[in-house]
């Protein structure tokens, strides 16, 4: 098993910034392939982000190419995305995600992680 844990989330105006953390514990994180969506309400939850289990390959939607950043740090277990230029249709709940298939490529669909987070929302005011 593998427990999720994010942060960082909150309310920016546009044009701000913000960084999320997502902790793993109860599995080596190095093995993981790791993934940012989200889910805003009344919409089905949609990819943003995800880098491969070696940190090799990064993917990212194209809503948010330019934008956002993902990154890892296997040292602390934790992934990161860090958001720029936030724009009132990024408000979200942003939920981190672990796939244990030591893929090559970053999987878009979320039905193939294996462990979610809880959540932490983020709002962007115009």
């Amino acid at each position: 098993q593998v427990q999720l844990v994010e942060s960082g989330g909150g309310l920016v105006q546009a044009g701000g910034s913000l960084r999320l953390s997502c902790v793993a514990s109860g599995r080596t994180f190095s093995v993981l392939a790791m993934a940012w969506f989200r889910q805003a309400p009344g919409k089905e939850r949609e990819f943003v982000t995800g880098i491969t289990w070696s940190g090799g390959s990064t993917y990212y939607a194209d809503s948010v190419k330019g934008r956002f950043t993902i990154s890892r740090d296997n040292a602390v277990n934790t992934v990161y995305l860090q958001m720029n230029s936030l724009k009132p249709e990024d408000t979200a709940v942003y939920y981190c995600a672990a796939d244990r298939a030591r893929r090559t490529s970053v999987l878009t669909r979320a039905i193939g992680y294996d462990y979610w987070g809880q959540g932490t929302q983020v709002t962007v005011s115009s």
